[in-house]
């Protein structure tokens, strides 16, 4: 077996070339391998596409690349806490694909499996397969690049005649992943909901990239506890338990703020 190991995250990503395609895990702030994004940041890499759900915050994740103007294109299902995602949209400065989340989930789970692409009802009767939906607006607020209609078919499921679109699976030339443990042969485990995206963008990355809390030796981990099998990764970076971790939105319930000033 191959030992994955890379000794820094820079080394890791220090063949990322201007204009790379990238698949990013994390949900919100939750799984962001930040230690893979802000070596890229310091490496200088540019207009980069970029596949995520989300582009970070205005200063974490995804969204310290953004505000350096080193991403050209995201491919994302929400980009609502973001402000300077926000102004580059608008001003045309980035190009955005909308895409409902269940889909670019699937879109990058198909890409990493191998399959082209699949029908869903997803979208279906709207601007996602009829196209029209602004990708990048002109510096006066027309629109620039509008998404193409995509095919529409009828299927027989269930005995009922239903439209389905169709959308193309996703692959990119390199994806960032974060992990709570990881081996030396690439297999990974994930920590709850940091588990979101962080496996299908691994699977359509022609090269996986993963940072992980802990590195342990092959065989330690359970077979039956792996998310990941390291057929899908091509380099593991060990980036320690402590490393920051932000909350995107910190809530707290009435009962619990009510105790803490007692």
């Amino acid at each position: 077996m191959i030992d994955k190991q890379w000794h820094s995250a820079a080394d890791a990503v220090a063949d990322i070339t201007d204009g790379s395609s990238l698949a990013v895990g994390g949900f919100g702030l939750s799984g962001n391998p930040i230690a893979l994004i802000e070596a890229l940041l310091a490496q200088g890499t540019k207009d980069l596409s970029v596949v995520s759900n989300n582009c970070g915050v205005d200063d974490w994740g995804l969204g310290v690349l953004l505000g350096a103007q080193r991403i050209r294109k995201m491919t994302s299902s929400y980009v609502g806490e973001n402000k300077e995602f926000e102004r580059q949209f608008l001003s045309g400065e980035l190009e955005l694909e909308l895409t409902p989340q269940g889909t670019l989930a699937e879109k990058l789970r198909a890409g990493g499996s191998g399959i082209a692409a699949f029908y869903t009802q997803t979208g279906v009767g709207t601007q996602v397969a009829e196209g029209g939906l602004p990708r990048r607006y002109n510096a006066d607020g027309t629109v620039a690049v509008a998404s193409p209609a995509k095919d529409v078919r009828t299927f027989a499921v269930g005995g009922e005649s239903r439209e389905f679109v169709l959308e193309e699976a996703i692959t990119t030339d390199f994806s960032l992943v974060h992990a709570a443990y990881g081996d030396r042969h690439g297999n990974l485990v994930f920590n709850k909901s940091a588990r979101n995206f962080n496996p299908l963008a691994a699977m359509a990355g022609r090269v996986c990239i993963a940072q992980v809390e802990r590195l342990v030796e092959p065989g330690e981990l359970d077979p039956d506890s792996i998310h990941l099998p390291g057929v899908y990764v091509h380099r593991i970076v060990e980036v320690g338990a402590d490393i920051p971790k932000r909350i995107e939105r910190r809530t707290v319930s009435a009962v619990a703020t009510a105790a803490e000033g007692a």
